[in-house]
């Protein structure tokens, strides 16, 4: 009986998925506070857009290594204000990149209050560390057009995310 509650138990425990190899974790991170108006916000998402599914892009990512890349599109504002607008994908074909490109045109958000660039980096460690993806260089791009108003020093969290 002893042996049967211990396989039962063994067999509740979730298996842990392997996580992808990639040649680069890449967060895309972009300023959506109240000083970007809605020009800006639709220049951020067409501009990241048309970049995932150029031919130079796409050829860089399939000629890497691996051959793909994991990529997030992220809008942030004040701390603990963001947005995930394209989780965690993998890019791993043309066909990868356009569906990205197309998830990033459907839409345009509106601003959010304040502007924490900490808070920005903050999210993305901590997001990149249970993405399921496994990549020998982790980049964390963020876009913005005001300073740090709220949260942390930004020295601190880009040192801390170095660091990490």
């Amino acid at each position: 009986m002893r042996y049967l509650m211990a396989l039962l138990m063994l067999r509740a425990v979730p298996a842990t998925a392997e996580e992808v190899e990639v040649d680069v974790e890449l967060a895309l991170l972009v300023d959506v506070s109240r000083s970007m108006g809605p020009a800006e916000l639709e220049l951020q998402h067409r501009g990241c857009a048309e970049a995932i599914a150029s031919d130079e892009v796409v050829g860089a990512i399939l000629n890497g290594f691996t051959g793909r890349i994991a990529v997030t599109y992220v809008e942030w504002a004040g701390y603990g204000l963001q947005r995930v607008i394209i989780a965690w994908t993998l890019i791993d074909s043309r066909n990868a990149a356009e569906a990205v490109s197309d998830k990033l045109t459907a839409d345009f958000s509106i601003g959010m209050r304040r502007t924490s660039i900490s808070g920005a980096i903050d999210f993305a460690c901590g997001d990149m560390d249970r993405n399921g993806f496994a990549g020998p260089r982790r980049v964390i791009d963020i876009s913005g057009d005001g300073p740090n108003n709220q949260g942390h020093v930004v020295t601190e969290a880009r040192d801390a995310a170095v660091a990490a």
